[in-house]
């Protein structure tokens, strides 16, 4: 009996040529190299995250980017609204006085009657407008075929009527 390895072996067996060219080897070194310059792309891009020094979208040329600078009016805000989130967290029902805080929320605003009168005529108009559109007369065809068929149907009620006054 042939053991579980060796047919597993024999199934997934590779077809290299029995004689190794130096075309098929420069071929392999060329696929090996292509590998191993992608690896250690890859290598180089985990070690830039890892260090603490490196800054993303920082300038390649080495100058480094002009530090951010904040008025003392922002930070205050931020302090602010820090010591607000806080105060949230902690369920203080106060919160702190800032001058972000004083502002009063602004009121919702409301349409007026006569606004809302103006909006529903115009509303009214252009749905007439459109109604009056879709009324109109198609085509010459059109019509011509809803006038025959119209005759069709009138044409058999006279034939019944006729029917009628003769059987009288």
């Amino acid at each position: 009996m042939v053991s579980k390895h060796k047919r597993i072996r024999a199934q997934f067996r590779t077809h290299m040529p029995q004689k190794l060219t130096a075309e098929i080897i420069n071929a392999a070194i060329e696929g090996f190299e292509s590998q191993k310059r992608r690896i250690d792309s890859q290598i180089d891009e985990l070690r830039q995250l890892l260090s603490p020094a490196s800054t993303e979208g920082a300038p390649a040329s080495g100058v480094p980017a002009p530090k951010r600078k904040i008025s003392a009016a922002g930070r205050r805000r931020m302090a602010a609204a820090q010591q607000a989130r806080w105060a949230k967290v902690r369920g203080q029902a106060k919160l702190l006085s800032s001058p972000a805080a004083s502002k009063p929320p602004k009121q919702k605003r409301k349409l007026s009657a006569a606004g809302r009168k103006a909006i529903s005529e115009a509303t009214k108009k252009r749905w007439a407008l459109k109604r009056a559109e879709g009324q109109k007369p198609q085509s010459k065809k059109a019509t011509a075929k809803k006038t025959a068929s119209k005759k069709q149907k009138k044409t058999p009620r006279a034939a019944e009527t006729g029917v009628t006054v003769a059987a009288q």
